[in-house]
């Protein structure tokens, strides 16, 4: 349970007074998260800065409410519930009434308007076009008003369209620039229309109230009291038809289940409806005048210490209770589900087997030692398996309690470790007498040992001074090296410098490239000349500048200057230079030759390029 926060309590009833959205009934963990999502698209900082920008900016208040309701339909979502609707409610449900008689249904929270044309489609196509228009009224309703405006046009394109069979596309819509529109004629069939479930009333003498992941917005104080309106809504033998993640099993006096699975109900007749109460919950008639039995079984049964789950005698969940979520995740949500569908089915240990046994022989059982792993915790349970039996002795269910004997096995753990401590104690005290007499004699053994010790260690201590003086030489010896290393170095950044002040004192662009075409040196004047500095070309293929120079005229030189026998050459090319100016450039290939004139193949060759 959240804690209430005032300032978002504020924000909440500024929306109801000024605007007229009452969202105090919603369930504040979404409530907020949705809202908490708005406030980061405009950057604001907490709810009141967001109030304060709501008052200073109008046009925020569509933004919001379209973040805030969650506008997710579709046609025919959840193909198997609207298949059985069909077959086991709408075609009994048509063929009891009278065949001049109204078929009133209504879509609370139609959205985008998809369930509401869903419904039309699957009447027409039960009762004929004709009759549809003459006996059937769809009344859809939403809060947004935005959202109105879309279903009223009936317009939906291709994405929405598509999980439609070809055949219902084909006799229900027509295409109007690229879009799908359902047939006007019967389009007047359906009544679009505001209605706050919360606050506005309902429409009354309803035969089908379809109302889908709606409820599961509000919390269960507001969920009673729209599904008391929707009570009142209904016909006598009206159905209501919710989404699968709802549930009304603590609403057995307004409703009970046609299929639980698919989340059909019919509304339970109201025995009296005192003035001014008819959208209230009933009082069932329970013994001596006691009132509200099923509500408190119900919360009873949720507060208790032990996790419980029951099942159908066919294997579905039909109760749990807040420690079974606790201890195992299965809630409210979970029921209706297949039993087998759980985690819990077979983990912490195989349930399913011990479940039919007990219905077979109709007797409780237990399962003892069952240890259950929470992260690094784990809980030993006991598990009691109990078959419910009805008055008429027919079999209703099974009953799942689990026993938590963490705290009683630990601490049978605890007496069996503490008697094993004692008796190896009493065997450590007998040894530990032993072991002392023994230790005297190793002391006495050991001072002998460490004054041999002593000894050795000085003749040690001798031998590291010896070491120490060798070491004291062998650096001496290093740092003459290191000085030698210092002069060569010296001498070779002088001898760079002055290659480098003979390449950039000529008055040529020179490049000079190893066996494989990577440039290894590129000197000042090249730079001036085609406008690429040295460290951008060093290591680049020279075939692959990008320079105003006629690569491929080069291409010859290099290779005959790269051959075997090192020929020199040179070419006039015309070119263009770094400014964008035509200029003619002669270039020599000239292969890289050792002081005695021996080429090496793998030297290279050194390119002059010079403006003529």
């Amino acid at each position: 349970m959240h804690e209430t926060d005032p300032d978002f309590e504020a924000l909440l009833s500024y929306l109801k007074e000024s605007r007229g959205f009452d969202f105090t009934g919603y369930k504040r963990s979404s409530l907020m998260r949705r809202v908490n999502r708005r406030m980061s698209q405009v950057d604001a900082g907490g709810y009141p800065e967001y109030l304060d920008h709501l008052q200073v900016h109008p046009d925020e208040f569509t933004a919001l409410f379209n973040t805030i309701l969650i506008n997710v339909t579709a046609f025919f979502r959840d193909t198997e519930a609207w298949d059985y609707l069909r077959a086991e409610v709408l075609e009994p449900m048509v063929a009891a009434k009278p065949s001049d008689s109204m078929i009133r249904v209504w879509s609370a929270g139609c959205a985008s308007g998809e369930e509401a044309y869903t419904l039309a489609m699957v009447l027409a196509e039960m009762l004929g076009v004709d009759q549809f228009k003459d006996r059937v009224k769809i009344y859809a309703t939403d809060v947004d008003e935005e959202q109105l405006n879309e279903a009223r046009q009936a317009s939906y394109g291709e994405r929405e369209i598509q999980v439609l069979p070809p055949p219902l596309v084909e006799k229900y819509f027509e295409q109007v620039n690229g879009r799908y529109t359902f047939r006007k004629d019967l389009r007047r069939s359906v009544i679009f229309g505001r209605n706050d479930l919360v606050q506005d009333a309902p429409i009354s003498r309803i035969d089908l109230l379809t109302c889908r992941n709606t409820l599961m917005y509000f919390n269960a104080e507001t969920q009673s009291r729209i599904l008391g309106r929707f009570h009142f809504a209904l016909a006598d033998t009206g159905v209501l038809f919710l989404g699968k993640a709802e549930m009304l099993l603590s609403h057995s006096s307004l409703f009970t289940p046609i299929d639980l699975k698919r989340r059909v109900f019919r509304r339970v007749p109201r025995l009296y409806a005192p003035p001014g109460v008819v959208f209230a919950d009933p009082p069932p008639a329970g013994p001596h005048g006691v009132t509200g039995l099923d509500e408190l079984r119900n919360e009873a049964f949720a507060a208790s210490p032990l996790a419980q789950l029951a099942l159908t005698s066919d294997g579905m969940v039909a109760l749990s209770n807040r420690q079974l979520e606790k201890m195992f995740g299965v809630s409210s949500r979970d029921i209706g589900r297949p039993f087998r569908d759980l985690d819990l089915s077979y983990r912490p240990v195989e349930l399913r087997r011990y479940i039919e046994q007990a219905q077979l022989d109709r007797r409780s059982l237990r399962v003892t030692d069952v240890e259950h792993h929470r992260g690094s915790e784990v809980t030993h349970l006991v598990v009691q398996i109990s078959p419910l039996s009805g008055a008429d002795g027919s079999l209703l269910g099974v009953n799942l309690i689990f026993h938590d004997v963490t705290a009683a096995r630990r601490l049978q753990d605890d007496l069996e470790h503490a008697n094993q401590q004692l008796e190896a104690a009493y065997e450590e005290l007998q040894s530990t007498n032993e072991e002392l007499e023994t230790t005297n004699e190793e002391l006495q053994s050991t001072v002998e040992e460490l004054e041999t010790t002593n000894e050795e260690l000085q003749s040690t201590n001798e031998e590291l001074e010896t070491m120490n003086e060798e070491l004291q030489s062998t650096n001496d010896e290093l740092q003459s090296i290191n000085d030698q290393l210092r002069v060569s170095t010296t001498r070779l950044d002088e001898a760079n410098a002055f290659l480098e002040t003979v390449l950039t004192s000529l008055q040529a662009g020179v490049a000079v490239v190893d066996p494989d075409l990577r440039i290894r040196m590129w000197n000042r004047h090249a730079e001036d000349l085609w406008g690429l500095r040295s460290a951008e070309v060093i290591g680049q293929h020279f075939l692959n500048l990008d320079i105003g120079l006629p690569i491929d005229r080069v291409r010859p030189l290099l290779r005959a200057a790269l051959g075997e026998d090192g020929r020199s050459g040179d070419v006039r090319l015309d070119a263009v230079n770094r400014r964008g100016r035509a200029i003619t450039v002669r270039v020599a290939c000239t292969p890289l030759r050792h002081r005695d004139g021996v080429r090496d193949g793998d030297d290279g060759a050194i390119i002059v390029m010079e403006t003529a």
